[in-house]
């Protein structure tokens, strides 16, 4: 299927996705379609802790996801730091350049290859106001990242976090939190130091 149609067909479902397990189907269905073996897309807390909020859907093997949890420390996963660092979409291979990678990054990124995950794109979702998270693309050890499609992954990893979010309550975009006039005086004065 060519990109601009792989593109328009996955919007055009994400939309009509109900559940976060649809919109992993879907997901999983166009990760394989532009080259890649698995996908994950999630709010990076969600690593550490659990909440009706936050978003972690993937298909990677079985069991990384709790050995990636069982590995992090003060440090953090190496892609996740990445993507803090970065309002584009990034290959793995550049990690050396967006972040020290400290010897217990190194040892985070050879488990990952522990578990079969190659090389990957990840793309950064950074909200303000919610949790910092990512959609990555990854393909199994020992093949190629499918180099000329990462724009198209970039566009799809984007839709795909923006229909998790709908799927799991945030606002959608432009639309802000409005305050009443009385709350917006109580916020006033809790912010001078009064009290109750």
């Amino acid at each position: 299927m060519p990109f601009s149609r792989l593109i328009d067909h996955f919007e055009a479902r994400a939309d009509l996705c109900r559940t976060l397990s649809d919109l992993a189907s879907l997901t999983a269905d166009a990760a394989r379609e532009l080259g890649f073996d698995h996908f994950a897309l999630l709010h990076h807390r969600s690593l550490y802790r659990s909440g009706a909020h936050l978003i972690r859907i993937d298909s990677y093997p079985a069991g990384w996801a709790e050995a990636l949890s069982a590995r992090l420390t003060h440090c953090g996963d190496p892609v996740h730091l990445a993507s803090e660092r970065s309002n584009a979409g990034f290959r793995w291979t550049a990690l050396p350049r967006m972040v020290r990678l400290s010897a217990r990054h190194r040892e985070i990124l050879r488990a990952g290859a522990d578990f079969g995950i190659g090389e990957g794109f990840t793309v950064p979702a950074n909200v303000p106001g919610e949790p910092i998270g990512s959609c990555s693309f990854a393909v199994r050890v020992g093949r190629e990242i499918p180099a000329g499609r990462l724009s198209c992954a970039e566009i799809i990893g984007a839709r795909a976090f923006q229909a998790a979010r709908r799927l799991c309550g945030y606002p959608a975009a432009g639309l802000h939190p409005h305050l009443s006039r009385r709350e917006l005086q109580c916020l006033e004065l809790v912010a001078a130091g009064k009290g109750d």
